[in-house]
């Protein structure tokens, strides 16, 4: 919903009314109604938005550091090179040997611009891929932690084939043959969250979001207004609520 065009609707209504002596104060009032309700929708999930971006929340490493012991982080993708976007390693959880895959974030601006924001280059995708097919050979469980706006868009990621990267990965993780639980834990973004993102099982944290794309995106390619990021945010049905009831999670 547009509200400032749905707004100076209502107001055109009014101006309409008392010219023309109508009594539709009635049907105003249900249409004020609807138009708060509708603000007030928005207004929730772009704060449930933000607190899934917030500098803050948990990240991957974070959530290895509480749960899983004796981590061993392993590096590279065998073809390019080490992708910090993209973390990866095995330990134990309550003893059972266990792979840990997942995106990371950074708390500052260096950390941001080393782990490039979360988003990840091919070689995050195919280290990725490398230690899901490890972890299959070894019979080890595989837990990945979503929490990306997308894969990098960059020239150089096209270059080297993010989107085969991305696709290989969607083929493999479905054919595995070992136990693979996806959690998102702040940003689920297109593609990007969907490269380690097929399982067995898919959790999602309260205050995650879950989307084919960001509401930014969304407000710039579908309603062609950068300034609605928040109406398309509420339109894309993002919190875990909304996919919970969608069942894709």
């Amino acid at each position: 919903m547009n509200q400032s065009k749905d707004e100076q609707l209502l107001k055109d209504l009014e101006i309409l009314a008392k010219e023309k002596g109508l009594d539709i104060r009635d049907e105003l009032e249900e249409i004020t109604k609807k138009i708060q309700s509708s603000k007030d929708i928005v207004s929730k999930v772009w704060k449930n938005v933000e607190l899934a971006r917030h500098s803050d929340r948990p990240r991957t490493l974070d959530f290895i550091e509480m749960i899983v012991d004796d981590f061993v982080e392993l590096h590279g993708d065998r073809y390019f090179g080490d992708d910090l976007a993209m973390v990866g390693g095995i330990g134990f959880i309550d003893g059972i040997p266990v792979t840990v895959i997942g995106n990371q974030k950074g708390r500052n601006l260096k950390e941001t611009i080393d782990r490039n924001g979360g988003m990840a280059n091919p070689e995050g995708y195919r280290k990725a891929l490398r230690l899901a097919k490890q972890a299959e050979k070894f019979n080890r469980p595989i837990i990945t932690f979503i929490d990306t706006q997308g894969a990098y868009p960059g020239l150089g990621a096209e270059e080297r084939g993010i989107g085969e990267a991305i696709a290989l990965n969607l083929r493999e993780f479905s054919q595995l043959k070992t136990p693979v639980i996806c959690i998102i834990i702040g940003e689920g973004g297109s593609g990007g969250a969907l490269g380690i993102g097929v399982g067995d099982k898919i959790y999602m944290l309260d205050n995650a979001i879950y989307s084919v794309i960001s509401p930014e995106g969304c407000a710039s390619i579908l309603l062609r207004d950068t300034s609605r990021a928040k109406d398309a945010a509420a339109m894309l049905k993002i919190t875990s609520k909304e996919v919970l009831a969608l069942k894709v999670v």
